[in-house]
């Protein structure tokens, strides 16, 4: 939701809200990773089983929004705020169940994630 969020802001040309430092970190997952992971789930009937599924790999706040200008061309404003308050400063998926059980393997970096994402964007933003 974040990544929607912020090109739809960044597009506007109005300010993206930053909490704390920019240093909290999550893992952003391309759909289409999920997508395989949740089809796999279906042609594997493991029973009642939880798996998660994600990229396990983390992204900062402040590199998710340094990948969006340079992939927009765009220059992003920045709204600094406090850390909202419960805010986690990082989190991630353990996908090695996945892996084990399911041969999921997520493939999409965050990069090439970005670039598609931003591709839909534009191309639905008529």
């Amino acid at each position: 939701m974040a990544i929607h969020k912020f090109a739809r802001l960044l597009h506007e040309g109005s300010p993206i809200p930053m909490f704390g430092d920019g240093s909290t970190a999550r893992d952003y997952t391309y759909i289409d990773d999920i997508v395989d992971g949740v089809i796999a789930a279906i042609d594997h009937p493991l029973g009642f089983e939880v798996i998660n599924l994600g990229e396990s790999q983390t992204t900062t706040l402040r590199e998710l929004i340094a990948m969006l200008e340079r992939l927009s061309g765009k220059v992003a404003q920045i709204e600094e705020h406090s850390l909202q308050p419960g805010g986690v400063e990082i989190t991630f998926a353990d996908v090695s169940k996945a892996r084990r059980l399911l041969d999921y393997n997520p493939s999409t970096p965050i990069e090439t994630g970005l670039r598609l994402f931003l591709d839909w964007f534009e191309d639905t933003r008529l």
